[in-house]
């Protein structure tokens, strides 16, 4: 949901008008929907067994997005004052998507986020990369179609690959990748609905060519937006090898919606826990926050006390109007709420587990071509 270049007040505009999830109330095939979900060896709501996913109450590892430039560092920090000193061991940027030198990421941008990283052995950075360029750009369906399909003949590789030397040689090789985030949406260039198939093929492309880089232990983490949206988002999971994180883009929205609803709905809360379940996966909640619903202190409390009691890997708040709570004024009550949930938090205790396996992380790249020095 979060727009690249744009202000954030021009982004949150954008947003009122672009990323609204299907209405309440909107019918669903059902059958569409079991068979999405059996397709890729999850059981269908109902059917025995289903996997457990409930975790003795806990403190997930949490942060928020509070701007996407270097310059916004500093403000970690001050909203970790605000919340009279908790540890916010997450960061999370995203790279622009105007144009491919975007993707390859801004040197003294990646290198400054990796210093905060680096500067806490508890600290994650969380990145969001597009997959084409302009990500941002309302490139028709059949435009997005040809996209890929260029992406699966390896023209882009050697982007992804300038990215993935630069955050090793920086620092930030083990740094959370979501990639081609809200992909089941329409929002973005790199969504996957004009062309399923060829999506999941490019993300896998994309993995084998930045895991092929010497010194990486990045995870990749799967991120789409709650609900069925344009695409029911098991039809873009690109396979267990090569995706670490389950995650879900979850805001209040529709307008009218409950929480209940959020966890029941087709493609939902829910069903996002129990596909990782099944894999053995955690699930991460990259952007979370206000938006149809005013200020909603009921849906802070209950999005909170959910990450809490599930195998969360990470929690990041969208920290600007109408979103969040600390850089927005407009949500006192939700604001209070949040405060004193989070107020003093110590983070979890060794977060992310050292040297800990990632599935296909140090293998040999599946095109080792690309890999030549001074591509």
């Amino acid at each position: 949901m979060r727009m690249a270049r744009l202000t954030l007040a021009a982004a949150a505009l954008l947003l009122l008008v672009t990323t609204a999830s299907v209405p309440g109330g909107t019918p669903v095939d059902q059958g569409e929907r079991r068979a999405a979900l059996s397709a890729d060896s999850v059981q269908p709501r109902g059917a025995a067994p289903r996997p457990s996913v409930q975790r003795a109450r806990h403190e997930a590892p949490f942060g928020a997005f509070v701007g996407s430039w270097d310059n916004y560092i500093p403000q970690i920090r001050r909203m970790s004052q605000w919340l009279n000193g908790a540890n916010m061991q997450v960061g999370h940027t995203y790279l622009a998507g105007n144009g491919w030198n975007d993707i390859e990421g801004d040197p003294v941008v990646l290198g400054l986020w990796s210093q905060w990283r680096l500067a806490d052995p508890n600290r994650k950075l969380v990145l969001g990369v597009p997959m084409l360029v302009p990500n941002e750009g309302n490139v028709p369906d059949a435009e997005v179609a040809r996209l890929l399909a260029r992406g699966n003949q390896g023209e882009f590789d050697r982007h992804f690959l300038k990215l993935a030397r630069k955050l090793v040689a920086l620092g930030g090789g083990d740094t959370v990748l979501t990639l081609g985030w809200e992909m089941n949406g329409i929002t973005y260039t790199s969504r996957c609905k004009p062309d399923p198939a060829g999506w999941k093929a490019y993300w896998r492309r994309i993995v084998g060519v930045m895991r092929s880089v010497p010194g990486q232990h990045f995870r990749f983490d799967f991120d789409p937006n709650r609900g069925l949206d344009a695409i029911p988002w098991t039809r873009c999971y690109p396979g267990d090898d090569v995706v670490d994180i389950i995650g879900m883009d979850t805001y209040d929205q529709p307008a009218g919606g409950t929480f209940d609803q959020y966890v029941s709905e087709p493609y939902g809360l829910q069903d996002q826990v129990e596909f990782a379940a099944k894999r053995g996966k955690p699930v991460s909640y990259p952007e979370w926050g206000l938006f149809r619903n005013g200020d909603n202190p009921e849906f802070v409390r209950r999005m909170v006390e959910w990450m809490r009691t599930h195998d969360t890997s990470y929690q990041t708040l969208t920290d600007y109007c109408p979103h969040g709570f600390w850089q927005c004024n407009r949500n006192p009550r939700s604001s209070s709420v949040y405060k004193q949930l989070m107020s003093g938090s110590k983070g979890a205790a060794s977060p992310w587990a050292a040297g800990a396996a990632v599935p296909g992380a140090n293998a040999v790249g599946v095109l080792p071509s690309i890999a030549a020095p001074g591509q």
